[in-house]
């Protein structure tokens, strides 16, 4: 069983910058592809990024801004966000999966509680 804590959202000005931040329970964190989530009000949940053995990957509209990265010493996942825009703010969502990286929400079989992340213009 694996449980997924995230901290770190809050309020930011657009241009600011947070750190997300995700600690992961259980064993064998190494072994799982990390990803974030996000979702705003009447969305669905979309991919943000995930990152597995060193190997990121991220959504188009982040490229650039966002950055994942993993301790695994630590069990933890983070994501950097810089240059944050409008359209960023949502429920910033920690997640897990075994295997190989993946975009799809129905592919991860852990979640964390989510945090949320408010950006003013």
């Amino acid at each position: 069983q694996v449980q997924l804590v995230e901290s770190g959202g809050g309020l930011v000005q657009a241009g600011g910058s947070l750190r997300l931040s995700c600690a992961a329970s259980g064993r064998s964190f190494g072994s799982y592809t990390m990803g974030w989530f996000r979702q705003a009000p009447g969305k669905e949940r979309e991919f943000v990024a995930c990152i597995m053995s060193g190997i990121t990957y991220y959504t188009d509209s982040v490229k650039s801004r966002f950055t994942i990265s993993r301790d695994n010493a630590k069990n933890t996942v983070y994501l950097q966000m810089n240059s944050l825009k409008p359209e960023d703010p949502a429920v910033y969502y920690c997640a897990s999966r075994r295997g190989i990286r993946s975009m799809r929400v129905v592919e991860y079989g852990y979640w964390g509680q989510g945090t949320q992340v408010t950006v003013s213009s």
